[in-house]
Formats: C-alpha cells, sequence, structure tokens
C-alpha cells in the first residue's frame, strides 16, 4: 500500500492506494477518470499518514472495498501542507497523460 501527496491543477490531495507505483497505468487511468490526468505526487510513508490522520485514516481504510485500490483521504491541499513538511516526503514522481494540456 502507498500513500502521496498529489499536486494536480485542481489542488493538493492525499491518496492512498494499493498499487504498487504511483504511475501504474490502471491507477492513472482511475484518476483520469476523477479528472486528474497530470500530477506530481510525493509518497508519504503509510504509517506517517496513519498517524497524522488518525481516525479519519481507520474510515477511509475501514471503506476500503476489495475491489477498490484508490481512496482518497484528504481533499484539503491546506491541511495536507500542515500535516507534512516537504523534508519527510518521498522524491517527485511526474505524470503527464497523453491528453493532458
Amino acid at each position: 500500500m502507498k500513500a502521496a501527496l498529489l499536486f494536480t491543477g485542481s489542488g493538493p490531495l492525499v491518496i492512498v492506494t494499493s498499487h504498487a507505483s504511483l504511475t501504474d497505468p490502471a491507477l492513472t487511468e482511475k484518476l483520469r477518470a476523477k479528472g486528474i490526468a497530470k500530477f506530481i505526487a510525493y509518497e508519504v510513508p503509510v504509517p506517517m499518514a496513519q498517524e497524522r490522520y488518525g481516525g479519519h485514516f481507520q474510515v477511509v481504510m475501514r471503506d476500503l472495498h476489495e475491489s477498490d485500490d484508490l481512496r482518497v483521504l484528504d481533499f484539503n491541499g491546506e491541511r495536507a501542507f500542515r500535516l507534512f513538511r516537504l523534508a519527510e516526503l518521498g522524491p517527485p514522481v511526474m505524470f503527464e497523460g497523453e491528453n493532458a494540456a
């Protein structure tokens, strides 16, 4: 499982995914279906995300179904910036889909 802070055209969000890579075609297709065709992502250690989001992390994960492989943990970019220091994040992963403007 991976957690990541994504910088998108509509603002930052935090996701949790079971995909091995943040650029896995199945994951990027799901993001594209949500209107995200281009992003810069920084992996966040899952235990850190769990600690910072506390009960909310547990609620999101409890709602995870076997067929789900992408969960949005946080739509609030301001909160994500407050919860994570940039120095705590992994190296950037950049993705730009074929139809990204």
